[in-house]
């Protein structure tokens, strides 16, 4: 190999450079008026986004912030989250987005795991970062996003003033492809949350799959409405929008009534919702009375979508070609992609390896399983995350024999489409059978007047698990322990049928739409003793 001087060797590398603060510019350049952004009245070209982020950059770096450090980002969806996601890219500081759902001991975890130096948050969760501060008993750099309009609070910087005020020149910082620009924490249902170290090498390789594979084109027109503090709103859709130059219609949350009627204003084209979103749209109200026509992409995934709900879904928008994204964030986080032609032949499935995905079902020794039968789902891609900050440990367990390991139990059949039977976690053993929990709500799904169901396992002194299921009817049915249980007869093999029905108004769900079992297994522990 020719060797070159450190200087040439810079140059070089800067040139070549493809981090993740490239792309807004190189799309700035390309259609610099193209509309980028909608957050509520404002609407911002592409030119004026990369405007934006420069000038919060060199702020950002004013306040003291270099290459390496991290930043806590506490905030519901807004254009200026939006910003700093390409910022702090361009200054090669790790931006780690925190769940707003959070409780100010969960928040200081992270901050005080991630070593963060700067916390920003919105002005309505300031008093929960103020106590997440408090028990870190550090100082941290403070901004403040005034969503509400408040005044910033003392001790905070309205972070407004860093986005529109100063030097628009992008700051010269070298970022290499294995760089960490993001630490995103799971979600922590087994333990502490792990920090996922994602550069921007993971990240461009997944938002290839996802064009090429989820028929992404500059030409979209998307809402962004599940939170973007998780990766499969940021990094799934958003980003790859700004890498293609579409238009991000960015709002708060996934209201039903504000995402049917921003579908029907600003003339959507594409839509990314969890299986619980997909069916609070179905049966809200206005569904049947807006104009829906301009929807011409749909992407579900966050969970598995029942079966008879994407029958559904594919009668009342037979216009809209469908998507299914299996992954998680260690995976940035898109695995495998079920494709629009294959969603009623292989309806519950999670589709074949995306682009730049190998996946393999393996036994626990590593050997692959055979067609059919259940082991453990296992990648290997440059999607795949850099490891856990701080955790050797879990790092090296998540990596065995050079593959990520999911801690998903799947099956593939004999022409490579995988199906998820569950997570390890969620496996119900009963009575020494194992049971897959999807296997009883795709059977419950079926029941006319089910909206919603939850199955999962609580202990019992007999069967040490017993299959438990919770049901939301639908609006204005009437259903009974006895009519459900009459057609788990019917559909379900004994052991598999659940032994405690439940009825209720809803499911808990986190914000991306993820219903919480772990909250149903503790809200329903002591159902064999209440027995």
């Amino acid at each position: 190999m020719t060797s070159f001087s450190p200087e040439t060797t810079a140059s070089v590398a800067f040139a070549r450079q493809h981090s993740i603060g490239d792309l807004l510019r190189r799309t700035a350049r390309r259609c610099p008026d193209k509309l980028a952004v909608v957050d509520g009245d404002r609407r911002v070209s592409y030119a004026e986004f990369d405007a934006a982020v420069n000038r919060c950059a060199n702020n950002l770096a004013a306040a003291g912030l270099v290459k390496g450090d991290r930043v806590a980002l506490l905030s519901h969806n807004c254009w200026q989250f939006a910003v700093l996601a390409f910022a702090t890219a361009r200054l090669g500081v790790v931006l780690v987005p925190v769940n707003f759902m959070l409780n100010a001991s969960e928040i200081a975890f992270i901050l005080d795991h991630s070593g963060a130096s700067t916390f920003i948050a919105e002005d309505l969760l300031v008093t929960t970062a103020e106590q997440a501060i408090a028990e870190t008993g550090r100082e941290f750099r403070r901004a403040v996003i005034r969503l509400a309009g408040t005044p910033a609070p003392t001790g905070w910087t309205d972070l407004d003033t860093w986005i529109d005020t100063g030097d628009a020149t992008e700051p010269a910082v070298a970022v290499a492809d294995d760089d960490p620009l993001r630490l995103m924490y799971t979600s922590g249902t087994e333990s502490r949350p792990k920090g996922v170290m994602l550069t921007s090498r993971s990240l461009i390789a997944q938002y290839v799959s996802c064009i090429v594979d989820g028929g992404m084109s500059a030409d979209d027109i998307e809402i962004h409405s599940l939170p973007m503090y998780h990766c499969a709103q940021l990094d799934c859709f958003f980003s790859v929008d700004v890498y293609l130059g579409a238009t991000s219609i960015i709002l708060p949350s996934p209201d039903p009534a504000r995402l049917l009627e921003t579908i029907e204003r600003e003339r959507v084209t594409k839509l990314f919702c969890p299986p619980t979103v997909w069916i609070s749209l179905l049966r809200h109200p206005e569904f049947d009375t807006r104009d829906l026509s301009s929807l011409r992409k749909g992407y579900y995934g966050a969970s598995p979508m029942p079966v008879e709900v994407l029958k559904e879904l594919q009668q009342r928008l037979p216009d809209v070609a469908l998507w299914n994204f299996y992954g998680q964030t260690e995976m940035a986080p898109v695995a495998t992609i079920l494709q629009p032609h294959d969603q009623l032949a292989h309806a519950g499935s999670a589709g074949r390896p995306a682009l730049n995905v190998e996946t393999r079902v393996v036994d626990d020794e590593g050997n692959d399983v055979a067609p059919g039968e259940v082991g453990e789902i296992v990648h290997r891609s440059p999607h795949a995350m850099a490891g856990y900050y701080n955790d050797e440990d879990k790092t090296a367990a998540a990596f065995t024999g050079g593959w990520f390991h999911s801690g998903d139990l799947g099956v593939i059949d004999a022409d490579g489409y995988l199906s998820v039977v569950d997570r390890k976690k969620d496996m119900i053993k009963t009575g020494g059978e194992n049971v897959a929990s999807r296997e009883v709500e795709e059977a419950l799904y079926q029941l006319d007047g089910v909206a919603e169901v939850a199955v999962f396992g609580v202990p019992h002194p007999h069967w040490i698990e017993a299959v438990t299921a919770v049901i939301v009817p639908k609006p204005g049915v009437t259903l009974t322990k006895d009519h459900v249980d009459a057609h788990a007869r019917r559909v379900l093999a004994g052991y598999k049928r659940p032994k405690y029905i439940v009825f209720a108004d809803t499911l808990p769900k986190n914000p991306s739409g993820k219903i919480l079992k772990k909250d149903l297994r503790t809200q329903h522990a002591k159902l064999a003793e209440q027995e």
